[in-house]
């Protein structure tokens, strides 16, 4: 188990490695890994379905660009 006393030293020596102006951004960048890693485990259910266009859709003719008069 994992007390406070093992959470301080682990900050203590992030400190010493990586500084007090890079730990954020190394936490930061951590959050976001673990966040991608669960959506990869996930699957593609979390992904919604993409529907293909339908060949026997009718499709609206562009309109006519409008010159600006000069």
């Amino acid at each position: 188990m994992i007390g406070p006393q093992d959470v301080w030293v682990a900050l203590a020596l992030g400190i010493f490695f990586f500084g007090a102006k890079k730990l954020p951004e190394l936490s930061r960048s951590l959050g976001q890994a673990l966040s991608e890693f669960k959506k990869g485990v996930a699957g593609p259910v979390a992904d919604p379905p993409t529907a293909a266009p339908r060949a026997d859709a009718e499709a609206t003719p562009p309109k006519p660009e409008e010159r600006a008069p000069r």
